[in-house]
């Protein structure tokens, strides 16, 4: 993290050599080069455009969920968009929301105005940003199933407005993963005209079901491998004898195998070994290679 970056602007958003472990549901990882976190469009095109004119790299982040940062932390800018919230409704059950709002916030928001279809998001800890570039999902609804267009910024800092087929949504992946793009805005539509205490109910509901089956009483990153269809990778890592299981400080929940927690002090390389361990023993024991959900960002070592 040695290279000349020029002159960055001044701005209160931007910081440097900042840990991004707050940012991070893990609680784990390295310092960013540079943090970015943007309240508005124009702190947003600033810091942007310096970025680029710099040709410094830049890494999109928003709750930090999903995702797991080196413990040697993220070279060049990381431009956090969980400042910049906005949610606007329309009479017809259409809902633009900016990158940075909490998709649990979103979802509670929806069901106040009688509007289903974020029921399933309640309890997804993400951003509406992180939704689209993942295509979150839970309970058997996901993002492609609501989205009606995103609005990104590409790689020479050109907003363009995709639609669900521009974005080649898959299960738990889009065209931008592993891409330099950054979600400004989504557009949902969702079914309007419902009671919402009904809807409310039903969002509690779901998010009670959550509470009781997974871990959320420790950091974590959220299901971290797919699900190898038709099995599901909790129940595979389960009858692997893994639960509970750990390396360092990182654990496999006893209560979801499917989740790792950090009980406190682990760092981003036992997390790692832990999960290429599971790997290894499920796909001995079922001959199954489970995939990451879970996203690497930054340098990590082979083993």
């Amino acid at each position: 993290m040695n290279q000349t970056l020029g002159v960055a602007p001044n701005l209160a958003c931007l910081k440097p050599q900042v840990s991004l472990q707050p940012l991070t549901t893990f609680r784990v990882g390295g310092p960013a080069e540079w943090l970015a976190m943007p309240r508005h469009q124009g702190e947003f095109q600033q810091v942007l455009d310096w970025a680029i004119a710099a040709s410094i790299p830049i890494t999109p982040l928003g709750a930090g969920s999903n995702l797991l940062i080196s413990d040697r932390g993220i070279a060049g800018l990381v431009l956090c968009t969980r400042r910049w919230r906005s949610t606007q409704f329309d009479n017809a059950g259409r809902v633009t929301v900016a990158a940075g709002e909490p998709l649990p916030t979103l979802a509670w928001k929806a069901a106040k105005h009688g509007c289903r279809g974020l029921e399933w998001a309640v309890g997804i800890p993400g951003t509406v940003g992180g939704a689209v570039v993942m295509n979150a999902g839970a309970h058997g609804g996901c993002t492609a199933d609501v989205l009606t267009s995103a609005t990104v910024l590409d790689s020479a800092s050109s907003m363009r407005s995709l639609t669900p087929a521009d974005l080649g949504f898959r299960y738990r992946t889009s065209v931008l993963q592993g891409g330099n793009w950054v979600v400004l805005e989504a557009t949902f539509q969702l079914e309007p005209g419902h009671d919402p205490a009904v809807v409310m109910a039903d969002t509690l509901a779901g998010l009670n079901q959550r509470r009781a089956t997974q871990p959320y009483d420790l950091p974590n990153c959220g299901s971290v491998f797919r699900n190898p269809y038709p099995h599901t990778a909790g129940s595979l890592i389960e009858q692997s004898g893994l639960k509970g299981y750990r390396i360092g400080n990182a654990q496999i929940s006893e209560r979801h195998a499917n989740f790792i927690v950090n009980l406190g002090g682990a760092s981003a390389a036992d997390i790692q070994r832990l999960i290429r361990h599971v790997q290894t023993e499920v796909d001995a024991r079922w001959a199954v290679r489970l995939q990451p959900e879970v996203k690497f960002i930054g340098e990590f070592s082979i083993a």
